[in-house]
């Protein structure tokens, strides 16, 4: 980062100030140093650890006089801990910079051409881009091809011998192929968990009353940092190569590789793996673009990363670069918004869901994580709560990735404080009083009144309410909070009586705005059967279900007289689904409902339409293809198309990839239509899509 100048020597009482909190931030960073690097154990997030690191490295480059010696921040990853046999890297492994924004980017970009004596526009400025995996780094050394050492990366200098632990990764080549390969290669990589393997580890240590792990990275650390290989090959471990530390070549028989990506490309070649998620010369514009396409990609990658790294791409331009104390002058980590952070739990409160469902929630210290400030998290139930061993007044560990509900994942256990106290779940519903439930092989427990509790009665309206069932906007929690307060309505089908006059009495509706709720309320009068049937809100019955009953059956009123064996022939409908369903059309007064709704709600496509045999399934149009739809179309909203490729056959997805069938482009489609035209995927604009859907309108 570059050095601000030193600024007027402040006075005395203000000095001292400083300079206690320049002691007080360097032994901050030190001890959150030894838990992450050392201890595998960190108190706090990522998030959090840079802030510290900003705030230390400002302070000290403004007032370097007031502090000497050496900083924390100039610090590569920990000592070594002592259990373990020392290496010397024979190339340090140091650390990336970080930058947070694009203007952090441009600076870089700007900085490295400054230090090159290149301008901004020259066409050797080009960069690679790749992942920056959220695991452990190690080095591992070939000799004539074979693996003969791996080490973490320790201070930098010195790590920890872990070949054995290495060797048990099924990942990591023990031999590498290839005619071309060095006589030394030293291997820089990651190694990590993936997402399903840490679920599938976390409940077989629950199942057997061990420590389950609070995130992938602290799971994959913990496992490779064994005393015992054996522990380690119980654990699934993977491993991806990102570059290289020393190499060696046998006389006459060097390899001419002249650009980072030449290099990964190497490694991939003779056996290493190395993550397909990368691109190789591109300009700034392009790491920007790469940047917003991975973060879109996050959620679905199969492993946990923080960020991108941009590197230049030609080796003498780098070796040109050159290093400071911790960091190549020539890479740069763009770090992601935080996704986990750490704070204190206040208390727990119960809330009652559409179901009956009560779920314990965390009322947290406000803290800032995945680009929001989260003062509440779910904890799911009881169960849930005493296994992760979560107490009141815990510091924990919260997560919230993109849209994600916030959810506490687990306490700090050495930080908690004396005071702390275990929860218990009430033994009664906290909105109506009625004595709750916990019915046998639940994890949950219920408030068994139904509508007549007034929590479920409004969670039922606002379900119904929501853009993926009726999509009334504006029948929010405020609106249905007063509706069913003041008695204005009792069940679903009473919000088709509203007027302007009635809703106009609530706070803060004034006639316009009660006009264009019941416009929305008058819109929502025509629904397709798949949205009708999800908003109904019958347990078990998600969005899903709701599209593959409306497409098996084709009716409501097929679907409310079939047996549960006709039921269970529809897709993914099980017996306890399949049980919901016939549960639900069984009682009189949720028939009562659907036959009130039924007078005010048309419903669209496939009402009067038969069964769908699977061989006129296979006939649909989007039959077996995954679509994904970008930018905007003119002739009906997405949802409106999205509707169309799933009661067609097809399946939506949120990214392009290697397996999507299909991107229909509207106007002002971005990233997703180039990454498609990249991969050969079929693109299609709306008109096209339009004659693809025209028969089945017609049908209507």
């Amino acid at each position: 980062m570059a050095k601000q100048k030193k600024t007027e020597a402040p006075t005395a009482d203000i000095a001292t100030e400083i300079r206690d909190r320049i002691i007080w931030l360097r032994a901050e960073v030190l001890e959150h140093q030894r838990a992450y690097h050392q201890l595998d154990a960190p108190s706090i997030s990522d998030a959090q650890y840079d802030a510290l690191v900003r705030e230390l490295e400002r302070l000290e480059s403004q007032y370097p006089e007031l502090v000497p010696g050496r900083s924390p921040v100039d610090q590569v990853g920990f000592a070594p801990k002592r259990e373990f046999k020392e290496v010397q890297h024979r190339v340090p492994m140091l650390s990336l910079n970080n930058a947070f924004s694009a203007e952090d980017v441009e600076q870089f970009c700007s900085r490295l051409a400054q230090n090159l004596g290149l301008p901004m526009t020259s066409p050797d400025l080009v960069f690679s881009a790749e992942l920056k995996f959220d695991g452990i780094a190690v080095s591992l050394r070939y000799e004539s091809g074979v693996l003969v050492q791996a080490a973490t990366r320790g201070d930098g200098s010195v790590g920890e011998e872990i070949t054995a632990n290495v060797r048990v990764i099924s990942d990591v080549p023990k031999q590498l192929s290839g005619l071309d390969l060095p006589e030394v290669l030293e291997v820089r990589g990651e190694v990590l968990m993936r997402r399903k393997d840490f679920q599938e580890l976390n409940e077989r240590q629950s199942a057997r009353g061990d420590k389950v792990f609070v995130n992938p990275r602290n799971a994959a650390a913990g496992s490779l940092r064994q005393l015992d290989p054996q522990v380690t090959a119980a654990r699934p471990l993977g491993f991806y190569a990102y570059g290289t530390g020393e190499v060696r070549w046998a006389a006459g028989r060097e390899l001419r590789l002249h650009t980072h990506s030449e290099w990964l490309d190497a490694l991939g070649r003779w056996g290493l793996p190395v993550a397909a998620e990368r691109i190789g010369r591109v300009d700034m514009a392009g790491l920007q673009r790469f940047y917003a396409e991975v973060l879109a990609r996050r959620p679905e990658l199969p492993f946990e990363i923080d960020g991108v790294v941009y590197k230049l791409e030609s080796l003498a331009l780098q070796a040109r670069a050159g290093y400071v104390s911790r960091a190549p002058r020539f890479a740069i980590a763009h770090k992601f918004p935080a996704e986990e952070a750490s704070t204190r739990l206040l208390d727990i409160d119960v809330q009652v869901g559409r179901t009956g469902a009560l779920t314990p929630v965390a009322r947290l210290e406000p803290v800032f994580v995945g680009g929001v400030t989260v003062t509440n998290a779910t904890l799911h139930n009881e169960d849930e709560i005493s296994r992760k061993g979560i107490m009141i007044g815990d510091m924990v560990w919260v997560r919230r990735a993109g849209d994600v509900i916030p959810e506490v994942l687990g306490p700090i256990v050495p930080l908690r404080p004396a005071h702390a106290r275990p929860f218990v779940m009430p033994d009664c519903c906290p909105a109506c009083g009625t004595p709750s439930i916990r019915e046998p092989n639940e994890a949950v427990s219920r408030c068994p009144a139904g509508l007549t509790c007034q929590a479920q009665r409004k969670q039922a309206f606002l379900h119904f309410a929501q853009r993926r069932a009726m999509d009334i906007e504006g029948l929010g929690e405020k609106v249905v909070d007063q509706l069913v307060d003041q008695g204005m309505v009792k069940t679903l089908a009473d919000l088709y009586q509203l007027s302007v006059s009635k809703l106009a009495r609530l706070d803060r509706l004034a006639e316009k705005s009660a006009q264009n709720l019941l416009d929305q309320i008058d819109r929502s009068r025509s629904a397709s059967l798949s949205r009708f049937l999800f908003a109904l809100g019958i347990r078990h019955v998600g969005e899903k279900t709701a599209r593959d009953l409306a497409q098996h059956f084709g009716s409501i009123k097929a679907i409310r007289a079939a047996t549960h064996t006709e039921l269970l022939q529809a897709p993914d409908v099980g017996p306890v689904v399949a049980a919901s369903i016939r549960g639900f059309f069984d009682s009189p007064d949720q028939l009562a409902i659907v036959d009130a709704l039924l007078k005010e709600i048309r419903i669209e496509r496939l009402d009067d339409r038969p069964a769908v045999a699977p061989a006129a399934i296979e006939a649909l149009p989007f039959a077996g293809m995954t679509v994904v739809l970008t930018g905007s179309l003119a002739g009906m909203t997405r949802d409106q198309a999205g509707d169309w490729i799933l009661s067609l056959g097809g399946k939506l997805s949120g990214s392009v990839s290697a397996k999507t069938s299909l991107v229909v482009a509207g106007e002002a489609a971005g990233s997703k239509l180039d990454k498609a035209q990249q991969l050969g995927v079929r693109v299609i604009d709306e008109p096209a899509f339009l004659a693809i859907i025209a028969p089945y309108q017609q049908e209507d």
